[in-house]
Parts: structure tokens; sequence; C-alpha cells
């Protein structure tokens, strides 16, 4: 009589499930989206999730670290750029093509939608999104602030510049999220560029 081999546990992919996840968390929110839903929407045991990611807060800190920590690069590459309009455009223009990629790739802007909860599971999540928007903003701001020593902006306050450009990126982002499409929303990034440009660039600024 042959021995029967014992199965493995099924593998899965990491990837997609923390993407699957992902847009759970987006629809519903994080306290919205039980661990049953996600088992069953991902295919995994409660056991296998739990082992994978520790708990559901885990794998909801996972999704957010996974899909905001590209915001941080755009910020990074941004500042990198010679001119400080330049700069702004880059931060406006990259983040809205981060904000609509194809929902087969990516699940929404998560850090302005579900990441907004009060749970107290989600603390050290709402904690790293807050530095991460902190971290982003310094950087603005530091550039802003080279730019003025370096005579290319006159006369302008860096961190009411810094707010100003700050306030659009979090517009821009609740409107992704409103299904407003990519060209809405370049076009909306296209206009607030201009009008900084004319008031950085006017003879009276």
């Amino acid at each position: 009589m042959t021995e029967r081999k014992r199965g493995r546990p099924r593998a899965f992919d990491r990837d997609r499930v923390v993407l699957d996840a992902a847009r759970l968390f987006w629809r519903h929110g994080y306290s919205g989206t039980s661990t049953r839903t996600l088992t069953a929407a991902l295919g995994l045991s409660t056991s296998s999730l739990y082992a994978a990611f520790g708990s559901k807060a885990g794998l909801f800190e996972e999704a957010v670290r996974t899909y905001a920590e590209r915001y941080r690069e755009i910020y990074q590459q941004a500042v990198a750029e010679n001119d400080i309009l330049t700069v702004i455009k880059h931060i406006l223009a990259d983040s809205v093509h981060e904000f609509t990629q194809p929902s087969d790739t990516h699940p929404g802007c998560l850090i302005s939608s579900a990441v907004m909860s009060d749970s107290t599971s989600t603390l050290d999540t709402s904690a790293y999104v807050a530095e991460l928007h902190s971290s982003n903003e310094q950087a603005l701001l530091a550039r802003i602030e080279r730019a003025i020593q370096e005579g290319e902006l006159a006369g302008t306050n860096a961190a009411v510049l810094t707010g100003l450009v700050q306030c659009v990126w979090h517009g821009l982002s609740v409107r992704s999220n409103s299904d407003t499409s990519r060209e809405d929303l370049l076009a909306t990034a296209q206009l607030a560029h201009q009008l900084i440009c004319q008031q950085l660039t006017s003879p009276t600024s």
C-alpha cells in the first residue's frame, strides 16, 4: 500500500492578499471590515491570516504601508528637482497619477479613506500616516526655504506656500476617493499649479 504524503498548507500570494484586503478596508473602513469578511474574501482561514499578519490590525497596517510609502517617494523625488515650480508640479501631478492607478493593481488612496478610523486597534497605523504627512510637508518646506535663500522666490512665506500645496494635495486625494477621473484631477492640479506660478512670479508678490 502506497503511503500518502501529507499535503502542504496552501500557499498564497501575499501581495494579492494585501491588495484585496486594502480594497475591503477602502470600501468599508477598518471597523466595518470584519475578520470573517476578510477570510471569506481572501480565501484564507482565520489561523492562516493570523499566522501571516498577526491580526486584522496587522494586515491593515501592512496594507497602509504598502500603498502609502509611494507618496513619500513622490515627495523625495520632487524636491530633488532644480526649480521650485517644477517641484510643486511633480508633487501634485505625480500624486494624482498614484491616486488613480488601475484598480487591478491599486486599492485607491487608502490614507484618506479607511485610515481615518478612531479604533484603538489602528492607533499605530494612524500615527504612521501622521508621520508620513509630516515628513512630506517638512521635505517640501525645507525645499521652499532653500529656494527663498537662493533667491528663486522673493517675498514668499515658506510655511504659507507649503500649507497651500498640502491643502491642494489633500483635496485631490479626497476627490480621488469620490471616483473623480484622472483627467479631472490633473486639470485641477494643473490649474492650482498655474495659479501658484502666477502668484509667485507676479511683480507684486
